[in-house]
């Protein structure tokens, strides 16, 4: 069994084999994988959704209404299965993307706590470096031409 760490980053067809972990942090490679992507986005896109909800209402609506829809325009347009099926994908794919999107925001922000929360210790350390000596988180105090001396310790 194979670590994420360990595993290729192309298969033996040269393929992605990239990180299982965060599929919405992969950046694509192929002109297919950068067209791939934009799938999500149409399917969520307005037109689209206006235009299976205009398809909808002549395919199921319609008929139900008493209006003849030919059989060649349920063969290539769908029945409501379809179309209904086709609503909540574009529902789904609008919803992935507003989840991936926060993801990513709130990625952003955990960063700069922790790089906050980071410079906060090292102040910390620096002005009360005798009680965080005292405590055993540095080192002995550093002689004057040792910059390494004095160092956190991991």
């Amino acid at each position: 069994m194979l670590d994420d760490d360990a595993a290729p980053e192309h298969d033996a067809m040269g393929g992605l084999a990239g990180s299982t972990n965060d599929l919405a942090m992969d950046q694509p490679t192929s002109r297919v994988d950068r067209i791939l992507r934009w799938v999500p986005r149409l399917l969520a896109s307005k037109p689209h959704v206006i235009l299976l909800i205009g398809l909808g209402v002549y395919l199921i609506i319609l008929p139900l209404a008493g209006v003849v829809v030919s059989a060649k325009a349920e063969l290539i347009g769908g029945n409501y299965t379809n179309v209904t099926s086709d609503i909540s994908a574009c529902i789904a794919a609008g919803g992935t993307l507003h989840l991936i999107s926060q993801g990513r925001k709130r990625r952003k922000l955990e960063e700069e706590r922790l790089r906050l929360a980071r410079q906060t210790h090292s102040l910390l350390h620096h002005v009360y470096g005798d009680a965080a000596r005292q405590l055993g988180h540095i080192g002995k105090p550093a002689p004057a031409g040792d910059p390494e001396a004095g160092s956190i310790a991991e």
